[in-house]
């Protein structure tokens, strides 16, 4: 396992992260504790030190499973952990970016973490309703106070992120470190503004459902899959069942998965580190063997180009000018 600086900070974290949404079986599909003790230790040996929960995951099991295994060891890992999604939705305050809800979020996930502070800590969904200054404010009261020492804002438009950097830059505050979106050959939609965003700012890109909620594993491309799965065979759109025909057919040139085909292509965009979420030991260590994977030019263009993406105006409009504008300087 490599491993690379988080942001324009210090803190080493390993080029996979461990993703402890499947921590707990509460809710859905899911690991009981004694597989994610067994995940968590493998990950570990392989080098893996970033483990991504949430207040909300599986109820709260997922955060205190995470702190029971963690017992003794937990300063040998980067803590990440997120709030915003309500922790009682019939209170008006119970959810959202606003100061009241992160700091009533923060002290239960320390909690049920048994420590006395998060290494890195999300804004998990932009609420709409907050002001960014409110929230990179009171992020920033919660790093003086030692409960936090690195924060980051997942699923927020750019122009979001961007202001609260900028304030924060202007007036002393901890900018955001940390971008956290999905990003997949099915779901490329971050290139269009949230990665070059995330680059001119120094930000490391933590990226969610790298797999595409599993489907580019193969596993529905044969139909149904006979284990539990978040999603169902019938919701599943031909074009990105043919995405999965072609990490397939490249997964068996390479003589590797395509789970690890899968997880190479998004662990080669610079600053972007897949979160892999395994429910079981076997699906760990096919994930794992993704780093081992070096897809040569001509197979990533044939993953691109399955994907039909374009990013569209204005990105195109303006490479399409560059002569235009800028002539022979072009």
């Amino acid at each position: 396992m490599k491993y690379t600086t988080f942001g324009r900070t210090g803190l080493r974290v390993s080029e996979l992260v461990l993703g402890a949404m499947t921590f707990g079986e509460q809710g859905g599909v899911g690991a009981p504790v004694e597989e994610c003790r067994r995940i968590l230790d493998i990950y570990a040996e392989a080098g893996g030190n970033i483990v991504d929960t949430a207040i909300n995951y599986r109820g709260g099991a997922s955060e205190e499973m995470l702190g029971e295994l963690l017992a003794g060891r937990r300063d040998r890992f980067v803590v990440a952990t997120k709030y915003t999604v309500t922790r009682d939705p019939a209170d008006p305050n119970g959810g959202g970016s606003h100061r009241k809800n992160l700091r009533l979020s923060l002290e239960t996930s320390l909690r049920r973490l048994r420590t006395d502070h998060i290494d890195v800590y999300w804004v998990h969904i932009w609420d709409q309703r907050t002001p960014i200054d409110e929230t990179i404010r009171a992020l920033d009261d919660a790093v003086t106070a030692g409960k936090v020492l690195h924060v980051g804002v997942s699923d927020t438009p750019a122009w979001v992120v961007s202001r609260a950097n900028t304030l924060a830059e202007w007036r002393g505050w901890t900018p955001f470190a940390g971008l956290q979106v999905p990003y997949s050959l099915i779901n490329r939609d971050a290139e269009r503004e949230l990665l070059p965003m995330a680059e001119a700012y120094g930000m490391t890109v933590t990226a969610w459902s790298p797999l595409g909620g599993g489907v580019l594993s193969g596993k529905y491309n044969a139909g149904a899959p006979q284990e539990r799965t978040r999603l169902s065979r019938d919701t599943i759109g031909d074009r990105d069942l043919t995405v999965a025909r072609v990490v397939q057919e490249v997964a068996g040139e390479l003589g590797v998965t395509p789970a690890q085909v899968a997880l190479a292509w998004t662990r080669q965009r610079s600053g972007v580190l897949p979160i892999i979420g395994a429910r079981t030991v076997e699906q760990l260590r096919d994930n794992l063997g993704c780093t081992a994977v070096t897809l040569p030019p001509e197979l990533a263009l044939r993953l691109e180009t399955a994907t039909g993406f374009s990013l569209g105006f204005p990105a195109d409009f303006i490479a399409e000018t560059r002569q235009w504008v800028l002539g022979a300087a072009a």
